[in-house]
């Protein structure tokens, strides 16, 4: 299968779940990939998945030295690229009287800092008529206790892509978000050491869905790759992809 022969795409973010699907599905399309993450673990974890044909590159999203060395990267073995998939980021629970100013830095560090400069740095490399897709969140629409740090990034990503959208016209490079509901990846295991509160969080989830379910990474990879290459009358967009909850 050839669909995206001759394409080629950067994901930051893109070692596991949502980021990792998506650079299965363009390598088995026939695209070139190269793909971001931080944990050593996670990098070879990764290597081993998609195999050689992908780039497997260690790059901090919230370090704008690694950024700008990654931009460097992606240069030279690129010159230029035709999809920036913007997915890193992570949620940290806390009430808003016990959040600290670390940890808000550290959510808007990862989830809001890090994507405006990637972009900054790699859209100069962007191909005229390419494509930019953040990953957002149902949180910058939903109220949902104890996430205001991060659904406050989130909602400034959602806010970044509407103007870069606008300022990236002139090169015909359209900006738009995937909006991620309750996705099946492995971030809720890393977020609670207790499998038994993992499990209660899975299943209160599931029944506040409207389609009583999880989706999966592979169906937020086939929005991304939607908006990146099919909606070429779309930009400044968000679609959410989340079982209807923010919708119904």
């Amino acid at each position: 299968m050839n669909t995206f022969k001759s394409k080629i795409a950067v994901i930051i973010g893109g070692t596991s779940g949502m980021g990792l699907a998506t650079a299965k599905m363009l390598l088995d399309g026939g695209a070139r990939v190269l793909v971001t993450g931080r944990s050593q673990a996670g990098l070879e974890s990764a290597q081993k998945e998609l195999g050689k044909d992908a780039l497997v590159v260690s790059s901090d999203a919230r370090s704008l030295t690694d950024i700008d060395a990654l931009a460097s990267r992606v240069k030279a073995e690129f010159d230029t690229f035709d999809l920036l998939f913007v997915n890193a980021g992570f949620s940290t629970k806390a009430p808003v009287e016990s959040m600290t100013e670390a940890l808000y830095d550290e959510m808007f560090n990862l989830n809001a800092k890090g994507p405006i400069f990637a972009v900054q740095q790699l859209a100069p490399l962007i191909n005229r008529g390419g494509a930019i897709v953040f990953t957002t969140s149902i949180a910058n629409i939903k109220g949902m206790p104890g996430n205001a740090a991060y659904s406050g990034a989130k909602a400034a990503v959602r806010s970044f892509a509407r103007v870069l959208a606008t300022e990236l016209l002139p090169r015909e490079i359209r900006v738009n978000c995937v909006s991620p509901g309750p996705i099946d990846t492995p971030i809720i295991g890393k977020m609670f050491s207790d499998n038994d509160a993992a499990a209660q969080l899975r299943e209160k989830m599931t029944a506040m869905t409207p389609m009583k379910r999880f989706g999966t990474s592979e169906e937020i990879a086939k929005a991304v790759l939607f908006l990146a290459f099919d909606a070429t009358f779309t930009t400044g967009a968000e679609l959410p992809v989340d079982g209807g909850w923010t919708q119904l």
